[in-house]
């Protein structure tokens, strides 16, 4: 049996899985008004920006990383969406590939 990842059809399952992560990850982030604002600060976007490209795999990823990039938010984050902070971390990594 080959390792998750691995082959294209694993490849495949496994990114609407992060992407899903991911946009949960960008709703909690987005119900904090000064949680939103640093988000936005820090990686340049504006709201209308953030809304076109929300399906790509970069902004998906920005979002992870941003969580990523301070341990207490990415500690609550991943404590409301029930997932372990690997788990969000993981989808970040998959995402950037």
């Amino acid at each position: 049996m080959s390792a998750i990842g691995s082959s294209p059809e694993n490849d495949q399952a496994a990114r609407p899985e992060a992407a899903v992560l991911s946009l949960a990850a960008l709703g909690w982030l987005l119900e904090d008004d000064d949680r939103a604002q640093r988000f936005m600060s820090l990686t340049g976007l504006d709201p209308d920006t953030l809304r076109a490209a929300v399906g790509t795999k970069a902004i998906q990823a920005a979002v992870l990383e941003f969580l990523a990039g301070y341990e207490p938010d990415l500690l609550r984050a991943a404590e409301a969406l029930a997932v372990a902070p690997e788990e969000l971390i993981a989808a970040m990594e998959e995402l950037k590939q």
